[in-house]
């Protein structure tokens, strides 16, 4: 229940802090979403282009994560992890305040699930997030960053909900990791407190998660049980 009331607590902060005290929204933003959507980055920033861009990177790790652990929650997962590749951390707080303790997957995964799942997956969100960190830090202008972090809504709140997505991760990060039977408090650590590399490392790392585990389970327990009272009943029919 605390965390229930953290996470909600903090959603309804974001909010609040969004739309009340986050800078103004300044005239030439909508003309600046559309060019970074767009490709069109000449004259932008090149720390904007990698931050926006980042942006769209981690709702997809956050994808592999939550829609897993969705098969195993009251709540339909795929409805906030879909909306935070539009708002980010102000979708993915009320999932994690209405979600549960869940360290099993049941059923078998679907193609989509096996894409999530998939190390090659986390490898091609690396090499992307990898080369978007050198483009922006190597030709950015931290100067005018910083200018526009103060003045911009939009940049401001962009690099807060950055900011938030880096925090929350460790808190599906412990449940993923049961499901795969890779319960060490190091590894955890290690990636929760290295803020994006450490998620992008674990997406490439972590063992896949083992389909069917408790049909599995029982169709070993009925094989056996058979193969036990097979001679019983060669006895009995003789």
């Amino acid at each position: 229940m605390v965390r229930k009331i953290a996470f909600g607590a903090l959603w309804l902060g974001l909010v609040v802090y969004a739309f009340f005290f986050a800078p103004p929204n300044q005239p030439d933003t909508f003309e600046l979403i559309k060019n970074l959507s767009t490709g069109q980055w000449q004259g932008i920033n090149p720390l904007v282009v990698a931050l926006f861009n980042i942006m769209g990177i981690w709702p997809i790790i956050y994808s592999s994560l939550v829609f897993i652990d969705g098969r195993g929650q009251k709540i339909p997962a795929w409805l906030f992890a879909s909306a935070s590749f539009a708002v980010g951390a102000f979708a993915l707080l009320p999932y994690l305040a209405l979600r549960e303790a869940n360290q099993k997957f049941p059923g078998s995964k679907n193609a989509f699930l096996k894409i999530l799942d998939s190390r090659i997956t986390g490898i091609a969100l690396a090499i992307g997030t990898v080369i978007l960190v050198v483009y922006g830090v190597g030709q950015g202008d931290w100067g005018n960053f910083v200018q526009q972090w103060q003045t911009s809504r939009f940049i401001h709140v962009m690099s807060l909900d950055f900011c938030l997505l880096c925090l929350l991760f460790p808190a599906l990060l412990g449940d993923d990791m049961a499901r795969r039977c890779w319960n060490n408090p190091r590894v955890f650590w290690a990636i929760a407190l290295v803020p994006l590399i450490g998620p992008l490392v674990y997406l490439c790392l972590r063992p896949q998660i083992s389909e069917n585990a408790d049909q599995q389970t029982l169709a070993s327990f009925t094989n056996r049980s058979s193969v036990e009272a097979s001679p019983i009943d060669e006895a009995g029919s003789t």
